[in-house]
């Protein structure tokens, strides 16, 4: 475990959005939000979802940036995204050398495939073990699993040095933001929970199909059954706000669309 973990409390707050696109009367359908401090500067899209939280475009990756006193990142991107999250550093008046930490939702090439480049200044890396250990496995393992999750382990960069983070951590921003083990979609996989502003991170646990909340990836997670039940931990926290990693905020039934999947799921 490592020193970024703190048990700073986390007070209530809120979340705010508006909705982008048209309404549905099916009350677990989508409803996919932009915030309202959504601006655009040159090229380059602002996009501040929550007080201090940007979501930022990285290469097939948004990524959600932390704008404290200091930067934290959640998820890298492939490689080669270091280039969009300068261009963005730079619109908002920040710096990369302000980049303390960067933490990968889960060990496939859309999430820490850019990690290398985004750390080279320093920043600390931070992954659950199951999935580190996995990233560059064998051919002869990725044979014998046959499944499209382990085979994109195997064309995963290795990030390089990383902190261990497991179930429980508590890392110290947005006053306190908790990891949640969600094993399934990767074996290391992980959603961020941060009580204050009622918003859960939840990198590709999640995914809208349809236009519906639903389970991971079938095609590309390594246990779908596995990655289906780890809804069930979600379903206890009081979530306004879902961040996905490729579908935007998902808002106003979160707590009830997540209840709903993990009941489906037992």
């Amino acid at each position: 475990m490592g020193m970024f973990v703190s048990t700073a409390p986390a007070p209530a707050g809120d979340a705010t959005a508006i909705q982008a696109g048209r309404s549905n009367p099916d009350p677990l359908a989508a409803q996919v939000f932009r915030s309202d401090a959504e601006v655009r500067v040159g090229e380059t899209r602002v996009m501040e979802v929550i007080r201090g939280i940007h979501a930022v475009k990285l290469r097939s990756c948004t990524a959600y940036l932390i704008a404290e006193d200091r930067l934290t990142l959640i998820d890298a991107g492939l490689p080669g995204s270091k280039a969009p999250l300068d261009r963005y550093l730079r619109k908002i008046g920040r710096d990369l050398s302000e980049l303390d930490r960067i933490i990968c939702t889960h060990g496939h090439p859309d999430h820490i495939g850019g990690v290398r480049e985004l750390a080279a200044g320093g920043a600390e890396v931070l992954i659950h073990p199951d999935d580190l250990a996995g990233v560059g496995v064998s051919l002869q393992e990725v044979m014998r699993a046959r499944t499209r999750g382990h085979l994109l382990h195997f064309i995963t960069p290795h990030p390089g040095e990383a902190t261990p983070m497991v179930d429980g951590d508590v890392i110290p921003v947005l006053g306190g933001l908790r990891v949640i083990h969600t094993p399934g979609h990767t074996p290391g996989s992980v959603c961020l929970w941060a009580p204050r502003h009622r918003l859960l991170f939840t990198g590709d646990v999640l995914q809208v199909r349809w236009g519906r909340l639903t389970y991971a990836s079938a095609f590309f997670s390594h246990d779908y059954p596995a990655a289906r039940a780890a809804v069930s931990r979600l379903a206890t926290l009081d979530v306004e706000t879902i961040a996905l990693a490729h579908y935007g905020l998902w808002q106003r039934d979160a707590h009830e669309r997540l209840r709903a999947l993990a009941a489906a799921a037992s």
